[in-house]
């Protein structure tokens, strides 16, 4: 497992500086408490990468704890396969939260008491308003809200209904437990909010033993108390319920007081986050899992060869940011998976749309062993052994007949290098029936091995190539980001903006030999292409590689130039 690095942490941002302000007074006896809360009705994706990254880091400067807390108080939509993805997702992060591992559903009896004790406070009542009656009283952001008419109901009535709802005498929406703190409140989120509510449903840790559940926010601030948090670090969009976050700690006897602060949430151009959002796309088949490359998912991500150094040094990069929502250009991410894969992937020689080239003048039966790096970036990887024979592959891409201005590769009569090998000059072109060119006759010149010729000539281009006899087949899945529009959430329906070309599967590529081992999860740049990285498809005799991300690809700008009209 790859360790975290809190110590590439930037200079201090607002919630850096505020820990710091409280550890210089000595607040909390100068300790640091952090914890990451998530809720297992989804798997997490890049914003709660920030979010996990966030909390955990700031832990680790300040010599602090940072605990792992399932936020699980809804049993409608949380799930075993969600809390363990969710687990294996902070593992692969870098994270551990040793054997600090909690759940809201392991406090939902403290959570009771303390709502029993909020109704003999006179500060909580059982309303028997229907939801949407509810909605109608709370009022507008304009309009202050109405007293509920059962808002006065004396403690005894309240304590005995309250009991009643935990004993399932009521159906789901006939009554529920409310704060009474004040319907005027220019703040929605403090006018009598919901306590507890009636859900006759199994949960997923705690079975059949409830018939009511916590809200998230009344199980949050108390959770965070319980388990002494020191800051509790929450996204932006809980910077209204703040307020109330703080009155439950008021007036309740909580062994602690935590703090919340806040931040902004990461969003991506060209992404969706809400894991409503993300539900639907999985549901509906629009993608092929929660794993699927194309998905923000951490598990997308991993399937797709991110590698979580990268994923920690771009939320490190990005910072807590300012104290507002913002969408973050994509390519920033990209960028930080390009950087790291540039120094610890390995290369091989990939040919995705293979074009047989035959060169006449090397003899045949032939084969030579040429010396290839594995990383120029990293000496300290090696050499390895590339195979050459008579017949190459080279990318159909890398060839034209009839070559356009600022085409350097390979074309009639040209020469160009060939990586690692000679150089080779084409000499005639071999078309079917249907007029495809379907070969390519060259020949080499003996005296160009490794690439350099004794005579001082530069080809203006260098191909990669594999060998036909010794090269393996492989599937080459080329994923592109899933929306074609750069904000997808401004369309009502952001389906509409899905990119119907977001996957191309290529199935009939040659790759290098030494490659055949290789096991899911392992990386690769392709020279020339992108960086790869195998997929869990793949099985004996049969490779299956996802695009990770691209290479810089100058002639794909000039192409896209020159197409202009």
């Amino acid at each position: 497992m790859e360790n975290p690095t809190p110590e590439a942490a930037p200079s201090l941002d607002f919630i850096r500086a505020k820990v710091a302000e409280d550890i210089k007074a000595n607040k909390n006896g100068g300790r640091v408490h952090t914890r990451f809360p998530p809720e297992p009705n989804g798997y997490l994706h890049i914003g709660h990468a920030k979010a996990m990254s966030l909390n955990f880091f700031i832990a680790e400067e300040n010599n602090g704890l940072c605990n792992l807390r399932f936020d699980d108080t809804n049993p409608s939509k949380e799930t075993v396969e969600f809390e363990q993805s969710i687990m294996q997702d902070v593992r692969w992060l870098g994270f551990d939260w040793q054997d600090r591992l909690f759940y809201a559903s392991d406090y939902f009896e403290k959570l009771y008491e303390y709502a029993i004790q909020l109704i003999r406070d006179g500060r909580a009542y059982v309303d028997d308003l229907s939801p949407d009656q509810i909605r109608e009283y709370r009022g507008t952001l304009t309009e202050p809200g109405r007293n509920s008419p059962f808002r006065d109901r004396p403690v005894e009535e309240n304590l005995d209904l309250f009991a009643r709802m935990r004993a399932g005498e009521f159906d789901e929406g006939q009554r529920i437990l409310r704060a009474k703190i004040d319907m005027s409140s220019g703040n929605i989120n403090m006018r009598d909010p919901a306590l507890f509510r009636i859900k006759k449903e199994e949960h997923y840790r705690a079975g059949n033993k409830w018939c009511i559940y916590p809200m998230y926010d009344f199980a949050h601030p108390i959770s965070d108390a319980l388990e002494g948090i020191t800051h509790s670090l929450c996204s932006l969009e809980y910077e209204d319920h703040r307020p109330l976050y703080d009155w439950f700690l008021e007036n309740l006897p909580v062994p602690f007081r935590p703090v919340q602060i806040e931040f902004a949430r990461l969003s991506l151009s060209y992404t969706v986050m809400s894991k409503r959002k993300l539900l639907t796309l999985v549901r509906d088949g629009h993608v092929r899992g929660w794993d699927d490359p194309r998905m923000p998912t951490l598990s997308g991500y991993r399937r797709r060869g991110y590698t979580p150094a990268a994923i920690r040094s771009f939320c490190m990069t990005v910072g807590v940011g300012a104290k507002r929502n913002v969408v973050l250009d994509v390519a920033m991410l990209e960028h930080a998976i390009r950087e790291d894969l540039n120094k610890h992937a390995p290369r091989a020689m990939g040919v995705l749309r293979p074009l047989r080239v035959v060169i006449e003048n090397y003899p045949e039966g032939q084969v030579e062993e040429l010396d290839a790096v594995n990383n120029p970036e990293d000496p300290g990887m090696g050499t390895r052994k590339v195979p050459f024979s008579r017949v190459l592959y080279l990318e159909r891409d890398d060839f034209r007949e009839d070559p356009p201005k600022q085409f350097f590769r390979l074309a009639p009569g040209r020469e160009v290098r060939l990586r690692y090998a000679y150089f080779i000059k084409c000499k005639d072109v071999i078309k079917d029936g249907n007029g495809n060119i379907s070969e390519l006759r060259c020949t080499y010149d003996p005296a160009t091995r490794g690439g350099d010729s004794p005579d001082g000539r530069s080809p203006k281009a260098t191909l990669h190539w594999v060998s036909a006899d010794h090269s393996l087949p492989a599937e080459v899945r080329l994923y592109d980001r899933l929306f074609n529009k750069e904000r997808p959430d401004d369309d009502e329906d952001y389906t509409t903006s899905l990119n119907p070309q977001s996957l191309e599967a290529v199935k009939d590529c040659r790759v290098e030999p030494h490659l055949g081992p290789a096991k899911p999860g392992d990386r690769v740049q392709f020279e020339r292409i992108g960086y790869f990285c195998v997929d869990p498809d793949s099985a004996p005799g049969k490779l299956v590689f996802n695009r990770t991300v691209t290479l810089r690809d100058t002639w794909a700008k000039i192409e896209k130039k020159n197409a202009r009209p």
